[in-house]
């Protein structure tokens, strides 16, 4: 599997922006897919996830209610939406697979990253 995310750039506090990661490979809709983000300095955190078949999504509290995480299988993408936007979501963001269906906030039952895209609020 190998994971390319993209869409990052630089917005102002209050705006949005929609990261896409497109994956290869057949297994795409049997995996959970997830985001997380990194600022400089810190861990990398949980953002979002959405398991294979997109019934099921789970947000970190800080981004409930402005970001939404989606996917489409027929195009082996997923999506994160991302409105109001607050400087202290700036941060690298990365997608993730994981083996199995279900979503998961857990960053180590993912096993494969893509690169990151950067996404940078000013306020």
């Amino acid at each position: 599997v190998q994971l390319q995310a993209s869409g990052g750039g630089l917005v102002q506090a209050g705006g949005s922006l929609r990261l896409s990661c497109a994956a290869s490979g057949r297994t795409f809709s049997s995996r959970g897919m997830g985001w997380f983000r990194q600022a400089p300095g810190k861990e990398r955190d949980f953002v979002a996830a959405i398991s294979g078949g997109g019934g099921s999504t789970y947000y970190a509290d800080s981004v409930k209610g402005r970001f939404t995480i989606s996917r489409d299988n027929a195009k082996n993408t997923v999506y994160l939406q991302m409105n109001s936007l607050e400087p202290e979501d700036t941060a690298e963001y990365y997608c993730a697979s994981k083996w199995g269906l279900w979503a998961s906030s857990n960053r180590h039952e993912y096993d494969y990253w893509g690169q990151g895209t950067l996404v940078t609020v000013s306020s």
